[in-house]
């Protein structure tokens, strides 16, 4: 169950509110990368969860977000509060000022409204997690920016220690993942096709000079047990067909010492 505290996580405190910024502050409110978001996709995720740790920190992290979101909120109802009664004020965002009556809504900074559409929730736990440390790392992108945009020195603290949360979860979901034990490469239960999962496609090809850049090498296509096929769009059999024959030792590639694929 839920028990509402009437004492904000952090205390917020504007100087001069700023109609044009509490707007862009929404976009942790009600957007795709918001607070909301969060905390409807870490409970849900819990609720789903059989690991009963694992479930306790999707809850934890979960009901946090949930207090961030009251922050933000808080945050942004005080740079919109002059949208309530001064029409230049009002003027930066008129769908906030006449719908929401200058307060917080259920939108992003653009006025699109939350969707779940937002959440990512597979019931796959790792992958699940992945998707967490995804989020926070875009949620603390988000706030950086926001940082950014304000002069107002509690709001900048405000947003700062928003931003450092981040952090900790991430880390919390980072260290949770790889309490599960799994190969990184490890999803699911069916394993990939051993002819295939380490075909590398160099799709993108070019030379010195070109527009683009001559083709690249790093470890995403070298060493290790990568096979790099080259131009397959030009071999002069179907995709499938070049796969098949690349499998079968008929299409020469630059191939690696052997690993165990993880299963």
């Amino acid at each position: 169950m839920y028990h509402h505290v009437k004492k904000l996580m952090f205390t917020v405190d504007v100087g001069t509110p700023d109609p044009r910024f509490g707007n862009m502050l929404l976009e942790q409110f009600g957007g795709a990368n918001g607070e909301l978001a969060a905390a409807m996709q870490y409970s849900i995720q819990g609720i789903n969860c059989d690991d009963p740790a694992i479930r306790d920190l999707l809850m934890d992290i979960g009901t946090e977000e949930l207090s961030h979101l009251e922050v933000i909120g808080a945050l942004a109802r005080m740079h919109l509060k002059p949208m309530k009664t001064d029409r230049e004020a009002a003027e930066a965002d008129p769908l906030v000022a006449i719908a929401g009556g200058g307060g917080v809504t259920l939108c992003n900074s653009m006025g699109n409204a939350w969707t779940a559409d937002y959440l990512k929730i597979t019931g796959e736990l790792d992958v699940d997690l992945r998707s967490n440390i995804a989020a926070e790392a875009r949620a603390k992108i988000v706030y950086e920016r926001l940082i950014n945009f304000t002069d107002d020195a509690g709001t900048k603290d405000a947003l700062q220690f928003l931003m450092t949360r981040e952090i900790t979860h991430l880390k919390a979901f980072t260290l949770g993942l790889e309490s599960l034990g799994k190969h990184y490469l490890s999803i699911g239960q069916i394993p990939p096709s051993k002819e295939v999962v380490n075909l590398y496609f160099n799709d993108s090809t070019g030379e010195d000079g070109d527009d683009g850049a001559a083709d690249a090498t790093g470890p995403w296509n070298e060493g290790d047990d990568w096979e790099v096929c080259d131009s397959p769009a030009f071999e002069p059999t179907t995709r499938q067909d070049s796969v098949r024959a690349k499998s079968n030792g008929k299409v020469g590639a630059k191939k690696a010492p052997k690993k165990a694929v993880p299963k």
